[in-house]
């Protein structure tokens, strides 16, 4: 029986694995002002006092008297004013004292550490995921209600994750970022560099529990146990035949666009010299079978 080739990652997993990689290497600032409650307007009075007012009524008016005099984004407070002009001086002030990497932001700071401590603060109410950043939590979301914001620009194909359609987009032009340092076969997706791996390994993680034959991957396992089971999801359109696997209908598929048949009982062939084989069980021109018999025949005079 013949088994399919190593199947593509499935999108729904590639997915998954995707926002997994997004949420190790990337630490995306949240377009978010959350005013703490040291932040205050300082007020001087005649008696050279000062008087904290809080900003819990800016918050509640939405009102941003702070704008940003380069791309006329407005705060609340002053000091996040401050801090957002960072972002197009291109200065880093806080570092991270454990990988050395700079952000302009002291919460993208705070959110970086999650990478090195593997805190998960954000959890999915759905299905308890946890994730270290709030967005990665909103995107996450577009899962369970199946909408899919991102669309691509050439096929129209739609993703619930915007490094989805970043990743998609490889097809269209055939870029393989992820190389493979033995063989450097390249790749388009972490995931799949990393269960080619298994090639160069032997390794097998994944184990019929009625042989304990091994696999490399966990589609092959599933398209095994149709050897087991029985099962045959692959329909042939013309005849209805069913087969375990995706390779056997495709190979089944050329006897009904055969070019070849044989004039005696309209058995179909698709090369030549397969008809010419099959015509001599039909006249008594058998040279294999002949020798067969002749072999037959020495063997049980010998014995």
């Amino acid at each position: 029986m013949s088994s399919d080739p190593d199947p593509h990652v499935k999108e729904e997993e590639e997915e998954l694995w995707i926002s997994q990689e997004a949420e190790q290497l990337t630490v995306k600032k949240e377009n978010e002002e959350k005013p703490q409650l040291s932040e205050v307007q300082v007020i001087k009075t005649d008696d050279h006092r000062k008087t904290e007012a809080p900003i819990i009524s800016l918050v509640h008016s939405g009102e941003k008297p702070f704008p940003c005099d380069v791309c006329g984004t407005r705060f609340r407070v002053k000091e996040s004013l401050k801090n957002h002009m960072w972002i197009h001086t291109t200065e880093k002030p806080f570092v991270c004292n454990i990988c050395s990497k700079g952000f302009s932001q002291k919460e993208s700071l705070k959110s970086h550490l999650r990478v090195h401590t593997g805190e998960k603060p954000f959890v999915c109410s759905l299905c308890s995921k946890g994730f270290s950043r709030q967005q990665s939590l909103k995107s996450h979301m577009h899962v369970h209600t199946r909408e899919k914001p991102f669309v691509c620009s050439v096929c129209g194909k739609g993703f619930s994750q915007k490094e989805s359609l970043k990743t998609h987009m490889r097809v269209h032009t055939g870029e393989k970022p992820f190389i493979c340092s033995i063989c450097s076969q390249g790749f388009s997706l972490k995931e799949s560099l990393k269960t080619h791996m298994r090639v160069h390994t032997g390794e097998k993680p994944f184990t019929c529990d009625v042989c304990s034959k091994g696999f490399s991957l966990k589609e092959s396992l599933k398209s095994h146990m149709r050897v087991h089971t029985g099962e045959k999801p692959f329909t042939c359109g013309v005849c209805t035949k069913g087969f375990s696997h995706s390779g056997g209908l495709k190979t089944h598929m050329a006897v009904h666009t055969a070019q070849f048949s044989c004039s005696e009982c309209g058995k179909c062939f698709v090369k030549e010299i397969q008809m010419e084989r099959h015509m001599r069980l039909h006249s008594e021109e058998r040279p294999y079978g002949a020798c067969r018999i002749k072999l037959l025949s020495t063997a049980v005079c010998l014995a």
